[in-house]
């Protein structure tokens, strides 16, 4: 199993040989926006992990329901923009669906967007573009749950959306440039999403800088300063944000 965790963070298929405890199936709008940091971490937790890329392979909803858990991933595209890709509708329905039956849902970034929309919040332009490495302030909510890992820790933003907190969320965490980076939903958390990006690494961005190579271009930001700031934090990063995920795991499935 130890063996297994430390493979490549971007395995397609880093399920370990031996029969998985739990299994999880992440929702992937582009290849390079993946689990990233959080693959061993998960190993080590006993997870079998798959990947499903959104528009291209069918959502079946029998099988999103049927997961152990399920990770809905970030992306360039937004949670309003079902014209373009009619698959958002399912994602939201599939997202629903584990919401009202109680089993867990992760959200990162764009992940986080459509559980908000799911739960009945509008998702909407924030003020700026938030991308770079900086922490997040919690909220009272937020180090009493499993973002405590993340307090002071630097943790990767990128997106240009947020949303308003669904009706019982628990506000659990903000930056200067938006107010809403953090939501838990019902029973144990059962719901976590996350605007900024825990299981983002040095080595990921380095995908990431060729595939939003535009969108940095458009917003001015200096792709050899981030790569540096990416390395100087990378170990502080990657622990934190696996802290944070097994203690949210630990909660979930008490």
């Amino acid at each position: 199993m130890t063996a297994q965790a430390a493979a490549p963070d971007h395995d397609d298929d880093p399920t370990p040989k031996d029969a998985p405890l739990r299994k999880i199936l992440a929702l992937r709008h582009v290849a390079f926006e993946d689990l990233g940091g959080f693959v061993a971490p998960l190993i080590l937790r006993g997870f079998g992990i798959r990947y499903q890329d959104a528009g291209y392979d069918p959502l079946d909803l029998k099988e999103t329901d049927a997961a152990d858990l399920l990770v809905v991933l970030g992306g360039p595209i937004g949670a309003n923009d079902e014209t373009d890709y009619p698959f958002i509708k399912d994602e939201i329905k599939a997202i629903e669906q584990r919401l009202k039956a109680g089993k867990p849902v992760l959200g990162l970034c764009l992940g986080a967007q459509l559980i908000a929309r799911a739960l009945g919040a509008k998702v909407y332009p924030n003020k700026v573009k938030e991308i770079g490495i900086k922490p997040v302030t919690l909220t009272d909510a937020g180090r009493a749950s499993p973002l405590a890992a993340l307090d002071g820790a630097p943790l990767l933003h990128w997106h240009g959306d947020t949303f308003d907190l669904p009706k019982d969320a628990r506000h659990l965490a903000s930056t200067d440039a938006c107010a809403h980076q953090a939501f838990a939903w019902g029973p144990n958390d059962q719901a976590l999403a996350l605007q900024f990006h825990p299981e983002g690494t040095a080595r990921d961005l380095e995908r990431w800088f060729v595939g939003h190579s535009g969108e940095l271009a458009a917003e001015k930001i200096s792709i050899p300063a981030l790569r540096a700031e990416a390395a100087q934090h990378d170990r502080a990063m990657r622990l934190a944000g696996a802290r944070m995920l097994i203690a949210w795991l630990n909660q979930v499935y008490a």
